[in-house]
């Protein structure tokens, strides 16, 4: 086959989102790259970008696909179809499996089933941690060896200082990144919400900020000791947005991310005792959200993150107390940040796009500019679209969607994904 007869997509009518420019423009891709950014494109296939954002597409650095060994909640094909619908082109798959990904092995079976489904990348992340239980280290040289970039226990903090503080040494040395579950065990046992007012008006456990920030506070010490870069997950606190603006303007090499629902929705919505609001860590009060968004305004924050966590129906539906917490993210995450936020177009895609691929390690192929010679991982977005969430119409194989009924502004419409149409008309094609 020549060139020439190679087929032609057209992304027209949009407006392209790039880190120096915000301009309407045609895309043109063959053969999994693009090609051509200009007026007047056309093509064999023709996307409608008219009243949209054209982007590279997004990159989670958080989501758990369940597979290996909690299939009936997710698996990485449904989990992919979720991703592609919301416009990403990458995902980092959490490594809370069972077995959990703290081998070789598991990992490229990981890789492998998200080629197979061929709607995202999927890059495994692999444990701190044997088993994530906080005792030995992973055995990082395999798993970096196998392509392995960002290592994490999510789910659980490393609780062992001296144990953290060899993690570090040892990725620092590997060129590999770690991201921590900040959470003191011991101040969160038996804790099903934030510890404020509607857990004392409930009469249930709380769990304190405090929890959060030690550990926080803990790791940016130990980065400072080690020189090592950091990540920190879905942080949710107003101290913890100040712990780390405080290590960036030290110099330290740490990046943080928050979750949509952290931007969106407060500790009381629990009041009810609906499970579905039940998150790890706890939904927080209007001052902490506040909080939350300032640091994404002054860059405080790096990345919104989904935390894409689906639970098998009959276990969400089990008395607050019992039920796991988790809620899903990747088909709503746009529209909640667009809701809850509205950045200008370009700090969207640094949140969303450029900042994730960075941070995962992946930015030789996602995060890209939209241009000549690049790889054609590309989001069509209407940060204008209006629309309801309906549990029923998700992709995901679970429906413990916190926003069912809402009200969003900003939906994703089409995903490019190596140069392939994966979803058109906000609807997968696989």
């Amino acid at each position: 086959m020549t060139v020439a007869s190679k087929k032609r997509l057209v992304v027209k009518g949009g407006t392209v989102v790039n880190p120096g420019s915000v301009a309407a423009a045609d895309v043109l891709i063959v053969d999994g790259v693009v090609t051509e950014v200009g007026p007047g494109l056309d093509g064999d296939e023709v996307l409608d970008a008219a009243g949209c954002h054209v982007s590279s597409g997004f990159v989670d650095l958080h989501t758990h696909l369940r597979e290996p060994g909690r299939e009936e909640a997710e698996t990485i094909e449904t989990g992919s179809r979720a991703a592609a619908i919301g416009g990403y082109t990458a995902v980092v798959a959490m490594p809370n499996t069972d077995p959990a990904q703290d081998s070789v092995m598991v990992v490229e079976f990981v890789r492998e089933q998200g080629r197979r489904a061929g709607l995202v990348d999927v890059h495994p992340a692999g444990c701190i941690t044997v088993g994530r239980a906080g005792a030995a280290l992973a055995p990082y040289a395999a798993l970096a060896g196998a392509g392995v970039r960002l290592f994490t226990d999510d789910g659980n903090g490393v609780q062992d200082p001296l144990l953290m503080r060899r993690a570090l040494e040892y990725a620092r040395d590997l060129g590999v990144t770690l991201a921590q579950h900040c959470e003191v065990a011991r101040l969160t046992e038996g804790a099903v919400m934030h510890e404020g007012s509607c857990c004392s008006n409930m009469g249930v456990p709380g769990w304190p900020s405090v929890a959060e920030e030690l550990m926080l506070h803990r790791d940016i010490e130990l980065v400072r000791l080690t020189g090592a870069p950091m990540h920190f997950l879905h942080l949710s606190t107003a101290g913890s947005v100040e712990l780390v603006r405080r290590a960036k303007a030290d110099g330290l090499p740490v990046t943080a991310e928050v979750a949509p629902h952290h931007l969106a929705l407060d500790h009381d919505l629990l009041a009810g005792w609906d499970p579905v609001f039940k998150v790890n860590p706890p939904l927080r009060t209007r001052e902490d959200i506040a909080a939350l968004k300032a640091g994404i305004a002054d860059g405080t924050i790096d990345a919104v993150a989904t935390d894409h966590a689906p639970h098998a129906a009959h276990t969400k539906e089990l008395p607050l107390d019992q039920a796991p917490p988790g809620m899903l993210g990747l088909e709503t995450a746009l529209g909640v940040l667009v809701t809850a936020v509205n950045p200008d177009p370009r700090r969207l895609c640094e949140l969303m796009s450029w900042n994730p691929a960075r941070i995962a390690g992946i930015s030789d192929t996602h995060g890209r500019p939209v241009a000549p010679g690049e790889p054609a991982n590309i989001a069509v977005w209407n940060a204008a679209e209006v629309w309801t969430v309906s549990r029923d119409a998700l992709a995901s194989r679970s429906t413990n969607t916190p926003y069912h009924g809402m009200e969003l502004r900003g939906r994703n419409i089409h995903t490019i994904h190596n140069g392939r149409t994966v979803v058109k008309n906000g609807k997968a094609l696989a």
